[in-house]
């Protein structure tokens, strides 16, 4: 007999539907997957044939030929378990193939017949939506992540036992539901960290407030202790809320990369990624054997931290030229091609010196000139015409922390943040891929960031005297916008400009001069 269901596959951080054809005839033994399976798949004959057994079921003693369509598509994974011993027991006519033929079915199956989680299943359920599914069958445990997708039925099952159950009409699943309260409600935003516990550091909350109002990429340098760690954790709590689509455009990543940080349904705050430095291409960038998104990805919408950047393999780091500036990775291998988003915040942080204590008001460096300037030559050039805001750390001293009154909470430098987003998505309304002022082009600045001739004598000292690029050019003009947005003013002022030149202060042509 030959049977028709439904299955996924994973491409990128999108799904396709992929059609299991199950056909049972004589002259053979055994099962036979076809359509490109890799190792996973294929071994999931041993968990259909064990799970059979301790469900009460035998499999079919003629020759079983499982086709996943279509034949061009790599399968990988082990959520084809549960569709194909679905269309084996139809096949065998112990299951109604009416009872299948709408729907797509996820999951890994153990030996005892229980269903496991799979990663993936939040891309699977927008696929079976967009190909007019009626309902997903899947485990009990990925249920209520697939539930964010309206339109469609999401059954959560415990075993293969309740799915044959289930299908036979013996027995009823009852659908997962999304929760009934708005998961993006700001007064419900809960992070571990404020802004508030933070004492001095004045100018350093200033340059971060601006990176989250424009979307500019930050690079905080000092001594050990002087607080660079603490700040970055906090960025994420005075970023804008998540909208829907870019939780969902993030949930779909972290349930792709099968990564955990959410209970199921969708993810409501900003992620905070911090790699170690010993992290490789592969890990930071996404890719491997079987293609997951990386580091760079997994922080979409959110921030990415990298501490201690100088000791970051120089390779890594080039490799987060085109993501900074495209907003998006494409990893290219010989048998695939998958394209990741990569939207973030980079927020570096470094040692001014190898011994840490270049510039320190209290403790003596003890590198040389040269083992200075050989310390930050480890980040290129281009890196660095890339990072917006570049600030100096220095320690807080003693008294300042015994005395100083609690800082700003994030609550309201999140609302200064937010004024300064709708400024800027009023502004950019209309144009496809920009949203904040980081993302403008050339074009975009002489139609947006407009200078009066004190302004432009100013940034004309600056670009001489630190010998910046014209690619540092651009960047100052942009943080000059956000800081003007900041204000709510429609002009850029020369006092913005002077700010921002502040934050190219660090460059390589001025450091330690």
């Amino acid at each position: 007999m030959f049977v028709r269901t439904y299955a996924g596959a994973l491409l990128g951080i999108d799904a396709v539907k992929v059609t299991v054809e199950v056909n049972i005839t004589g002259g053979g033994l055994g099962l036979y997957l076809v359509g490109l399976p890799d190792n996973a798949v294929k071994e999931s004959e041993q968990r259909i044939r064990a799970a059979f057994e301790n469900s009460g079921e035998r499999m079919s003693g003629r020759k079983v030929v499982v086709s996943l369509a279509p034949a061009d598509l790599r399968k990988e994974g082990s959520g084809f378990d549960l569709p194909i011993a679905v269309g084996i027991l139809a096949a065998m006519e112990r299951i109604g193939a009416g009872a299948i033929a709408d729907t797509m079915f996820v999951g890994e199956l153990s030996l005892d017949g229980s269903l496991k989680p799979v990663r993936g299943v939040l891309p699977l359920a927008v696929a079976a939506r967009r190909e007019g599914l009626r309902r997903l069958i899947l485990p009990a445990e990925n249920a209520r992540e697939a539930a964010v997708v309206e339109g469609i039925e999401v059954l959560g099952a415990a075993s293969l036992g309740e799915v044959i159950a289930c299908l036979n009409g013996e027995r009823e699943l009852a659908p997962t539901l999304p929760p009934a309260d708005d998961p993006f409600d700001a007064s419900r935003m809960r992070y571990a960290e404020d802004f508030a516990d933070v004492k001095g550091q004045g100018h350093v909350k200033r340059a971060l407030e601006i990176a989250a109002a424009g979307g500019h990429n930050v690079l905080m340098i000092g001594a050990p202790g002087s607080g660079k760690t603490m700040l970055a954790r906090r960025l994420p709590t005075i970023l804008p809320p998540l909208t829907r689509e870019e939780a969902l455009e993030t949930t779909k990543i972290h349930s792709v990369a099968g990564k955990s940080g959410f209970d199921g349904g969708l993810m409501t705050l900003r992620p905070f990624r911090a790699p170690h430095h010993l992290t490789s291409q592969v890990a930071l960038i996404g890719g491997g054997q079987s293609p997951r998104p990386g580091e760079v990805s997994l922080a979409h919408n959110g921030v990415l931290f990298l501490d201690e950047l100088p000791e970051f393999g120089r390779s890594v780091l080039e490799v987060l030229r085109q993501p900074l500036e495209e907003k998006r990775i494409v990893v290219s291998r010989a048998k695939y091609s998958v394209e990741y988003p990569a939207n973030f915040t980079l927020v570096a942080a470094m040692n001014p010196c190898p011994c840490g204590y270049y510039n320190h008001p209290t403790k003596p460096c003890t590198c040389s000139p040269g083992a200075v300037h050989r310390y930050m030559g480890r980040i290129s050039g281009p890196l660095l015409d890339r990072i917006d805001l570049q600030v100096e750390v220095t320690p807080v001293s003693p008294a300042e922390l015994t005395t100083a009154a609690p800082g700003e909470p994030s609550a309201v430098i999140r609302q200064r943040v937010i004024r300064a987003r709708e400024l800027q998505a009023e502004r950019f309304r209309g144009i496809e891929g920009v949203h904040t002022n980081s993302m403008m082009s050339s074009r975009m600045l002489r139609e947006y960031c407009r200078l009066d001739a004190a302004s432009a004598a100013l940034l004309e000292r600056a670009m001489e005297q630190l010998s910046l690029s014209a690619r540092a050019y651009d960047r100052i003009l942009k943080v000059a916008r956000t800081i003007a947005d900041l204000a709510g003013r429609e002009a850029i002022e020369a006092a913005d400009v002077a700010e921002a030149i502040g934050y190219r202060s660090l460059d390589r042509g001025s450091w330690g001069r």
